[in-house]
């Protein structure tokens, strides 16, 4: 059973380091011209963590509760442990291949509404904090007049990437 055991924590160590140093062993395949793409994410440091992890530990698991010898928990813990590692390979795969979420662009801000932080000058820049894609983005913002904090404005021009042009929201 500590052999088990022992293995399962071991697994919990490869996936600290598979958190720590990501595609490590991706990287050490992709070296080698015949392995190129053969495994494509089949070896990698999660899907290794998770097939040692429950390798060991319903290992120790079947030798605890059953009394079954190491020979028998191990003919019951390989199938746990690849259904496990095919598990997290799908799920890399998964989050790996998710192209939802795309970057915002700068026309992307043009019509949303949001609010004076610093002042904007008559001849200067303010600044504005606006809700882009659900998370506040703080951005240079100029008016064709003067702006007090705490104004609700409305982006009608994206001038760049970081500063926008806005209008007061008339109530």
């Amino acid at each position: 059973m500590v052999w088990f055991l022992g293995l399962g924590f071991a697994g919990l160590v490869v996936l600290a380091v598979a958190l720590l140093f990501d595609g490590v062993l991706e990287g050490l395949f992709g070296g080698v011209e015949a392995l190129n793409g053969l495994f494509d994410g089949l070896i990698s440091l999660p899907v290794v963590a998770g097939f040692v992890s429950m390798l060991g530990f319903s290992g120790a698991i079947v030798t605890g509760t059953t009394g079954l010898g190491p020979a028998a928990a191990t003919a019951v813990a390989v199938p746990a442990a690849l259904l496990t590692a095919w598990g997290a390979y799908r799920a890399t795969r998964a989050l790996m291949n998710d192209g939802s979420g795309s970057a915002p662009r700068e026309a992307d801000v043009v019509g949303v509404t949001g609010v004076v932080v610093t002042a904007i000058s008559a001849d200067g820049y303010g600044e504005v904090l606006v809700r882009l894609a659900g998370q506040p983005v703080k951005l240079a913002a100029r008016a064709d007049r003067p702006l007090p904090r705490g104004t609700r404005v409305w982006v009608d021009q994206s001038l760049s990437s970081t500063s926008i042009s806005v209008r007061p929201v008339e109530h």
